[in-house]
């Protein structure tokens, strides 16, 4: 277990812009909130030379807290770097110590040193799995405040992207404008025309059984130009990936993932979508979707009226299957 530190010594750990910063700038204001007059000193780690830092981290003839931001730690020299460990092996509780590193390979013996002599290690690596955006978009409604749902979290990332700090803003605004409790509907509210809609939206709502979400969907999908053909695609492959998850019993997620040769995330999505389902309906839901790609892509003068004529029959199939 690393020693602990005396002093403010914290390792922003990862490549992520955005949290990066925002990890910088909580180590500024957690000094500032007790003393705001606080100085506030930033290097990048390939232009420090040992002798500076020293400077900055002596002693103050004024006393007084300062803070030390040393950026992009892995282009630290040698030099630097052996300056860097001393330092947090022998920290001043006056100064706050603030290292980011990119993480990865290069300036590895830093990292390891630094997390090793007591630093307070933050992670900051890119988001890029889509469980781990969900995680991130609930958590930071909780960071203001709020409370999100899971299915709320999907459909936020669907309606404004990948981007994490349009993301943020998407939740800082939300939990601004509702009071906290942000659910899927809430999201559907504000992000109504922002909304990428696409069949895979058509075919969520359907699988639940939400006819009315499921034809708003489509409506809006094809009012706004997304083509029929993968919207009926992805109906089938609403209705198949249903029906393999129920087919393959309870189980963790995860450990079903390899056996299906599918994400966690779309597994733990399809065994929400599969309650209610009966394994009737489910066949009576495979031949919907046929018959849906059959008329779509080729068969049919009004390809519209084929997907809205499946939606119907794939909800009904499942709320019928309910009743069983």
């Amino acid at each position: 277990m690393p020693p602990k530190l005396s002093a403010d010594v914290r390792l922003v750990l990862g490549d992520e812009e955005l949290l990066v910063a925002r990890a910088v700038s909580e180590a500024i204001a957690a000094v500032r909130e007790i003393e705001p007059d606080a100085e506030v000193s930033q290097y990048a780690a390939g232009e420090l030379v040992p002798g500076e830092m020293a400077e900055m981290t002596s002693p103050s003839l004024f006393g007084g807290r300062r803070v030390l931001v040393v950026r992009s730690a892995q282009d630290a020299k040698k030099d630097l770097a052996a300056a860097l460990l001393a330092y947090v092996r022998d920290p001043d509780p006056d100064v706050s110590l603030v290292i980011t590193h990119a993480g990865g390979a290069k300036g590895k013996a830093l990292a390891d040193g630094l997390k090793n002599a007591g630093a307070r290690v933050i992670p900051a690596s890119k988001i890029t799995k889509h469980r781990e955006r969900v995680d991130f978009v609930r958590a930071e409604v909780r960071r203001l405040g709020g409370k999100c749902a899971e299915d709320a979290a999907e459909a936020l990332i669907a309606a404004v992207g990948n981007d994490l700090r349009e993301l943020v803003a998407a939740c800082s605004q939300l939990v601004a404008d509702t009071g906290g409790t942000i659910g899927a509907e809430t999201v559907a509210r504000y992000y109504k025309g922002r909304a990428e809609v696409s069949g895979f939206t058509v075919a969520d709502a359907a699988m639940v059984g939400d006819l009315p979400a499921a034809l708003e969907a489509l409506r809006w999908a094809l009012h706004v130009g997304v083509d029929p053909v993968p919207i009926a695609d992805a109906l089938a492959d609403g209705v198949r990936t249903v029906a393999r998850v129920a087919s393959a019993g309870r189980g963790n997620a995860y450990q079903l993932a390899s056996a299906l040769g599918m994400p966690a995330w779309k597994i733990e999505r399809a065994q929400r979508q599969s309650r209610g389902w009966s394994a009737d309906a489910l066949v009576d839901a495979m031949r919907v979707a046929a018959d849906c790609n059959a008329a779509v892509k080729g068969g049919s003068d009004d390809r519209g009226y084929a997907l809205e004529r499946a939606v119907f029959a794939i909800a009904a199939a499942r709320n019928g299957g309910a009743a069983r």
